[in-house]
């Protein structure tokens, strides 16, 4: 399909984004930051192209359903919005430097998608449950989540490395330690939005499907882990005042949760969600 043609395209345009702006942090020229941004920029309407082809073609095959409902396409939206939403701090921030982590997890993620044996990239008829308006809703704000909470991941990766060499060249490129945690701060805030409200209309959805608001499937149990470990976060920032290194460790443990919801519930656990693996 021409769909997941430009998609496999689109995974090296990331990789040729990330490796921009590692020359940038590694060479400090701005020059290769630029260039990294314009690419990022190109390769993201490609993959908004490849996206929309692919719901397209999913319309000529009679199937005719978001491109959601899979490890394949979720991999690929999700990759869609890290760079969304690293793409939106970066025009609000003006610091290039940080590009180097979320595009290359939307590298890694668009490689996985394309290349791996376990991911079936076919377009395939949802089965009942999924047949319904809530799959959007609910796919898209989960991921924006999901999503914020990588780009927070690679900024908490990035002060802590800002911290531990503080006097290293190399590291000038980025900006001030207090700078990095502030904006941590509000990319998680606005993470743990788009999760709360991928929750609840889970729920709804769940409802609708099942009758049930909510089941204690691994899924949902994990997602709800991972809301509370966020929700600590910001807990502990905003009432105990916990700022630095702490936060940063934090918000990469709920990271992890949020890898271990979306991969390890998938390949370790059975539930409701399982189909995701198909």
């Amino acid at each position: 399909m021409k769909s997941s043609l430009i998609l496999s395209v689109v995974t090296f345009g990331w990789l040729v984004s990330a490796l921009l702006y590692m020359i940038m942090v590694i060479f400090r020229r701005e020059r290769f930051g630029k260039l990294g941004t314009l690419v990022s920029f190109l390769v993201l309407c490609l993959q908004t192209i490849g996206i929309l082809l692919r719901w397209k073609e999913s319309y000529d095959l009679g199937i005719g359903h978001a491109p959601l409902s899979n490890l394949y396409e979720s991999l690929v939206f999700g990759a869609w919005a890290i760079m969304v939403i690293y793409l939106l701090l970066e025009y609000r921030s003006r610091f290039r430097s940080f590009g180097v982590i979320p595009s290359l997890l939307a590298f890694l993620a668009m490689a996985y998608a394309s290349f791996s044996p376990r991911v079936d990239d076919r377009i395939q008829p949802l089965v009942p449950a999924l047949k319904s308006n809530w799959l959007i809703a609910h796919v898209i704000t989960c991921f924006l989540g999901y999503a914020a909470f990588a780009v927070s991941f690679g900024l908490s990766l990035i002060f802590l490395a800002r911290k531990k060499f503080e006097h290293s060249k190399l590291l000038e490129v980025f900006p001030a330690p207090r700078v990095i945690e502030d904006l941590n701060y509000r990319v998680v805030m606005f993470g743990f939005i788009w999760l709360t409200l991928g929750i609840i209309t889970g729920s709804i959805w769940a409802n609708s499907a099942w009758g049930s608001y909510w089941s204690w499937d691994p899924k949902e149990t994990w997602s709800l882990i991972t809301w509370l470990v966020y929700a600590a976060l910001l807990h502990a920032r905003a009432v105990r005042n916990w700022r630095g290194t702490r936060v940063a460790w934090f918000s990469i443990a709920g990271f992890c949760c949020v890898l271990f919801t979306y991969f390890g519930v998938n390949f370790l656990l059975s539930g409701l969600h399982s189909y995701a693996t198909k």
